[in-house]
Parts: C-alpha cells; structure tokens; sequence
C-alpha cells in the first residue's frame, strides 16, 4: 500500500513579494520498511520576479542598521528556542516532516534537532557574538560612536546550499541576519523544512526582521534566475563540492566577496590508552555514534578511524566492538533513507571489502545485512572504495604519529578529527595534524555538534562576513 504523500510550502518571503504560481519537486525517502513520497511545493520563478524579491529585501537593510544587534539576537533567539520546546508546534512540524523531505528516521530526526537547535537559542547566540566579534555593541553605530571599531555586514547577501543536513541552513541564515545583512538563502533540498519554518516562526516574531530574510529553493538549472541573485548581491556564499564552489566563484565579480565552503572529510584517531579493556568498548560506541549522526552525510562525520596497534585490545579487535556499537546504535538511532546512489556505493564497497577479506588476512568486514552499516579493516595498500550510509573504514596505524602523512593526500579536504585515548605523548602528531590542514580536533562524542563559534574550516563564523571600520577622534 502506497503511503500519502506529504506536500510542504517550502518558502518564505517578505511581505509584498507574492507567489502566483507553484510547482511540484518530488522527494523520495525510504525509512525503515514504508515507502514514503514528500513533495516540495516551490514558486515559479523568473528573473523579473527574482529582482523584485532582491529589491524587498535590499530595501529592509535600512531598518536592519538601526536595530541594536541584541533586539536581533533576542527575536532569533526566541525562535530558536521554540524548536527546543516539546510542546510547541513549530518544533511538532518539523519532528513530523523531517523524516520525509530529509530522509531520517524519527529518532535522528529528533537527535539532529536537538542538537543544531541548541545553536539558535539566546544564550549561544550572544556567546556567538562575544566569541567573534567582542560582543553585540560592536555591529552597532548609534550615538555613542566615537572611538573604536564598528563592524559591518554585507548590504545584501546570497546564500546558496547543498545537500541534506537538516539545520545547516538555519544556522547559515542566522550568522547574516546577525551582522545586520538581508538575506536570500537557498537550502539544499533535503534541508528546506527547516529554515522555512524558522523564517515562518520569524515573522510571527518579528516581522520587520522577517522582511529581510528569504528562504527559496530553485533548480540548478535556473541559470537566468541565479545570474540575477548573484549579480545584486553585496556577498556571496556557496556550500557545496568543489565543482559547484568553483563554478560559481567564477560567476561572481570582482567586485563583489566570496566564501566558498567545498567538500570536507573527517577522520579519527584511537590511541591504546582508548583500548584497554575498562575502556574499549565505551570508545567502540562514541566512534559508532559519531559515524551514525547525520547518517554518516555531514561534513563532521568521520569516514576512516586510524586505530593505533600495542594495546590491550588490537584494531581488530576494536572493529569487532565497533561492529557491535554499530549495531546498538541502530537500534537506538535508526538509520534513515539511502537514495539510489548510495545504496549502490555501499553494497558495492561491501563486495569488494568481502572479496579482499576472502583473500588477503589484513582486511575484515562486517555490516548490518539490510541495515546500512558496515565495518572494513583494512591497511592502507588496501583499496577498499568509500561505501554509502553508515560505513566506516577502520586502518591499523603503528603509532598516531603515522597519521598525519596517511591523509596528506588528502589535505585539501580535511576538516575535523574526532579522538579518543590522545594524551601528552601525542601532541606532536596534533599538532602535524593541524599543519597538514584539520581545522577542528575534538573528542568523538563531540563530532556532530560543533558550537556556533567553531573555526568553520579554519575561518570564524561571522568574521569573514563583516568589514571593520576604525575610527580615531582627534
């Protein structure tokens, strides 16, 4: 029996922008055994109606410049805040889409909400702002500008996404808004629930604020349309692979800034002090459940775990516990949706892993059968292909001091490492770690969530968004 289909405006826009015409985006997830159809409902689009929406919000930038930046933080605040609450129905309606249009079981969804929300309420947002820029008063001129530094955001941003974390947009609209720029964002199309509801939250808020945010999904053949939102914009930022990154840098003028924020992979390292026998098995479940959040889809989740070999328990070993760990996660945290791309990658990453284990000692595997996690231990001579969903690459290491050459090849992309058993005794390979290009080393259980403050690939949050001004006063 075919499941309804469950159809969603996926849209928010500032008042006196009028939507006379949708059309269907079709989203298809499978979670667990029930076969699920999502349907984002998006406005047409043309290039004389894009202007019209770039000059609404242009025209709130104004308004924006003459609020104190902590009347913002305390209206986003608030809606973030109401994510947080059981009871309230903007949290109840994104728990109750989320699994459709992002593809993730009930528990995840639940999981992921709680965790990015945690980013939006009063209290980080205001530590966000200390953290940057050395508190909220430097965003605002007022009258008491007479000495100092003063920080400006962009008079109008274009925020472009991909893929389908849920939260990443929200907290990428967040930033903007906070340094007082209007902004067009466009989620990726397995986030746009989200920021919807939050702009929708917003404007029962603070509907001045509202006016200077829109949230609009297009295709990426839209090119007419896209070449008119990014030639208004004052910044442009672009989520996505490299190819996407550097496609549209090559859109934007000279004249105009640009952030761009490509492909990422993440990996971990278990030192033998992780694997004595107390301690194992608790180090096996924070490494399953960082590879499990997000299944396995964000930027912060870790593709291979370099398991140093001497202790009380051998990387062979640990990849058994992991297995179990990946298991019990399963049960807790079910995995979501695979699309068709990934389920292909992984059953074929298995079969390889399968043979090679067939054939050579040094490689083992075990996965989850329908359920998509998988185990590899593997050398480094051994070519094993990166599967979908859930899968982890485990590599037996001397000594973490080996690491850091391990993933020199792959440097450009690295971005957190997730640890476990790293005492003293291993600072200096840290510290190569952090001269071939990591940008954030934490311990696993801190992988998924990192606060709104964090290096985002080596930059500040909203930094890289202000231009500063220093005024001296004779």
């Amino acid at each position: 029996m075919t499941s309804p289909v469950t159809r969603f405006e996926g849209w928010s826009l500032p008042r006196g922008v009028e939507v006379t015409a949708t059309r269907d985006i079709p989203v298809r997830r499978t979670v667990g055994l029930n076969r699920e159809a999502a349907v984002l409902l998006q406005p047409e689009i043309d290039p004389g109606w894009m202007g019209h929406l770039l000059d609404r919000l242009a025209s709130a930038r104004a308004e924006l410049l003459e609020r104190t930046a902590e009347s913002i933080v305390d209206s986003l605040g608030r809606v973030g805040e109401r994510f947080l609450d059981p009871d309230d129905a903007l949290r109840q309606e994104a728990l109750a889409l989320l699994p459709g249009f992002a593809g993730q079981s009930e528990a995840m969804a639940e999981r992921v909400l709680d965790g990015m929300a945690t980013d939006w309420t009063h209290t980080r947002l205001r530590e966000l702002l200390e953290h940057e820029v050395g508190g909220s008063e430097q965003l605002d001129i007022g009258h008491a500008w007479s000495e100092g530094p003063r920080a400006f955001g962009p008079d109008l941003t274009v925020q472009i996404l991909a893929g389908s974390v849920p939260g990443v947009t929200v907290s990428a609209l967040i930033r903007t808004l906070l340094v007082k720029s209007p902004t067009l964002i466009k989620p990726g199309l397995g986030d746009a629930v989200l920021p919807t509801l939050f702009a929708r939250g917003l404007r029962a808020e603070d509907p001045a604020l509202a006016d200077a945010l829109g949230v609009l999904y297009w295709s990426g053949g839209s090119v007419d349309v896209e070449r008119v939102a990014l030639s208004r914009a004052d910044l442009v930022v672009v989520y996505g692979s490299d190819e996407v990154v550097e496609s549209m840098r090559a859109r934007v003028r000279s004249d105009q800034r640009f952030i761009g924020y490509g492909h990422r992979i993440s990996i971990g390292v278990v030192g033998q002090a992780a694997l004595v026998r107390e301690q194992v098995y608790r180090t096996a479940e924070d490494v399953a459940e960082a590879v499990a959040l997000f299944d396995r889809r964000g930027c912060v989740s870790p593709q291979i775990v370099y398991v140093e070999s001497g202790g009380d328990s051998t990387p062979r070993d640990f990849a058994d516990h992991l297995a179990d760990a990946m298991q019990s996660v399963q049960e807790r945290l079910p995995a979501g949706a695979l699309d068709a791309a990934e389920a292909s990658s992984m059953q074929q990453a298995r079969g390889i892993a399968e043979l090679l284990a067939a054939s050579s000692p040094g490689v083992w595997v075990r996965h989850g059968g329908r359920t998509p996690w998988t185990v590899v231990l593997a050398g480094a001579e051994s070519v094993v292909p990166n599967g979908g969903g859930r899968f982890l690459r485990v590599e037996p290491v001397t000594s973490l001091a080996d690491v850091p050459e391990r993933v020199r090849p792959i440097r450009a992309h690295l971005q957190t490492v997730g640890t476990a058993g790293v005492d003293h005794a291993h600072a200096e390979a840290m510290d190569d770690l952090a001269r071939v290009g990591v940008s954030r080393i934490v311990p696993f259980r801190s992988m998924a969530f990192p606060p709104p403050w964090w290096h985002h690939d080596g930059r500040g949050p909203l930094t890289p968004l202000l231009h500063w001004v220093d005024r001296e006063c004779e």
